[in-house]
């Protein structure tokens, strides 16, 4: 007997991909975004959904070591890849230089924007731990903040290039 398709039947697939670490397996519709996965699957709550359409930042992760607007790729396209969110930042109960620059200089506010900021900025001091102000607000140039006026969040940023680990 051959099965037939009608508009009600779910055509899900089988997504793998390593997240924060540990590999992880989802079964979405192959353009569900990855944002939904990995809030409402995988609970991954510290990513944020800001604007819905990639101009505001805030559901930015790491994939491949790039950062990208998890609200603008499909999950299939994020198949077999690496992906670091902020709750993958921090180790264990420590947390990240980048985390404790923004508590201390007052660089999250709201909420909404900070784990993106803080993903942004943790791709701009692995490629340039050494940055310039211009560096910074070039590299934070794609997250929307309303809150803090930028001015904390540029100091938390700078503030982590200094604390750098000296190896």
């Amino acid at each position: 007997m051959t099965e037939h398709l009608s508009a009600e039947t779910p055509l899900t697939c089988e997504v793998s991909f390593t997240v924060n670490g540990d590999l992880k397996t989802a079964r979405a519709y192959p353009m569900e975004r990855l944002l939904d996965v990995l809030r409402h699957q995988l609970g991954l709550t510290g990513t944020k959904e800001g604007c819905g359409e990639g101009e505001c930042g805030s559901c930015s992760v790491l994939m491949n070591g790039v950062l990208v607007n998890s609200c603008l790729i499909p999950v299939l396209q994020a198949s077999n890849a690496n992906i670091v969110t902020i709750e993958g930042l921090a180790g264990g109960a420590q947390l990240d230089r980048l985390q404790e620059a923004f508590l201390q200089c007052g660089g999250a506010q709201c909420g909404i924007c900070t784990p993106g900021m803080i993903l942004a900025a943790s791709h701009l001091l692995k490629k340039n731990p050494d940055p310039s102000l211009a560096d910074i607000r070039e590299a934070l140039s794609g997250n929307l903040c309303r809150c803090t006026g930028y001015i904390q969040i540029l100091e938390a940023v700078a503030q982590a290039a200094r604390n750098r680990p000296t190896t």
